[in-house]
């Protein structure tokens, strides 16, 4: 099932992250998967997130897919070149994953391997092109695909909460040409913003899922506010965080915000992307809340 067809039905799209281990054992990551994700629509599978080296997104979503998921193959530009790219596009295709979500990925330098060669060969415009080529039979370098041609959903990012909105909209604007269908938006603390930006977003008549972070701590909302592009965590949902500190520290606090933020962004968009950061058990409690259970 591609994730554009329930856009298209109109319904509101609920999507989860996961990031795969660092190891080859990954059964209790789908066994939590299962047992927690089993009220949303779609998984994302993660890409060596934060250049930090992990089992393979690919390979992950071919098991989530086994174990009766819906996977989302998220595919970085950072470690692979065009040929490369394109071949995990079609061996995804060829394993009956067509839902792909298109980015160009953080630098090396800021993972657990800095001395590692980051590629770049393309970025998420030219990647999503890239999918859109296949597509027509077509690859990068002008060459026939054999056979009938694969068929993606293709996803990209946008971040709604940066301070350059306009630039923001002009890559959105340049990821519509090159065929994104869909967008998962950077974490949003500031509703006002989002709903503002989706005001001028809805111009390229693409589905938006608002993107949400359960907030752990008030610490975490500190460094994020330091070294997170496109996110600003207001200081009074830090301070709803030091409140209580062990209401915080059981994770209660955080999924009310996150509860309260997508029901406020929700008359705005058309689904809403969870990054749980490893509070995978949290999400019932915040689709309840958020009355998407």
């Amino acid at each position: 099932m591609r994730i554009t067809e329930l856009f298209d039905n109109g319904e509101f799209v609920v999507t989860a992250e996961v990031g795969p281990p660092k190891g080859i054992h990954i059964d209790g990551m789908v066994e939590e998967a299962k047992k927690y994700l089993s009220g949303v629509h779609f998984v994302n599978v993660t890409d060596n997130q934060s250049s930090v080296m992990r089992l393979g997104s690919l390979a992950t979503c071919k098991v989530l897919k086994d174990a009766g998921l819906n996977p989302i193959f998220q595919l970085t530009c950072r470690d692979r070149n065009r040929i490369a790219l394109q071949s995990d596009l079609l061996s995804a295709a060829m394993l009956g994953i067509d839902n792909i979500l298109c980015l160009t990925g953080d630098h090396t330098k800021l993972g657990d391997h800095p001395q590692a060669k980051p590629v770049f060969d393309l970025d998420s415009v030219s990647l999503l092109y890239a999918a859109s080529l296949l597509e027509t039979g077509k690859d990068l370098g002008g060459n026939d695909l054999v056979g009938e041609p694969p068929k993606f959903a293709k996803g990209a990012v946008v971040s709604p909460c940066s301070d350059s909105v306009d630039a923001q909209l002009v890559k959105m604007e340049r990821k519509v040409a090159a065929g994104a269908e869909y967008f998962q938006t950077q974490a949003v603390f500031e509703p006002e913003k989002f709903i503002k930006f989706m005001e001028q977003a809805k111009q390229f008549g693409k589905p938006v899922q608002v993107g949400i972070i359960i907030p752990k701590s008030a610490g975490m909302c500190k460094f994020m506010n330091k070294n997170v592009a496109g996110v600003h965590i207001p200081d009074a949902l830090i301070e709803e965080l030091q409140a209580d500190k062990e209401k915080t520290k059981a994770g209660i606090t955080g999924v009310e915000i996150a509860a309260r933020i997508i029901r406020e962004c929700k008359p705005y968009c058309q689904g809403v992307h969870i990054m749980s950061l490893g509070w995978e058990d949290k999400i019932p409690a915040l689709l309840e809340q958020a009355g998407l259970k």
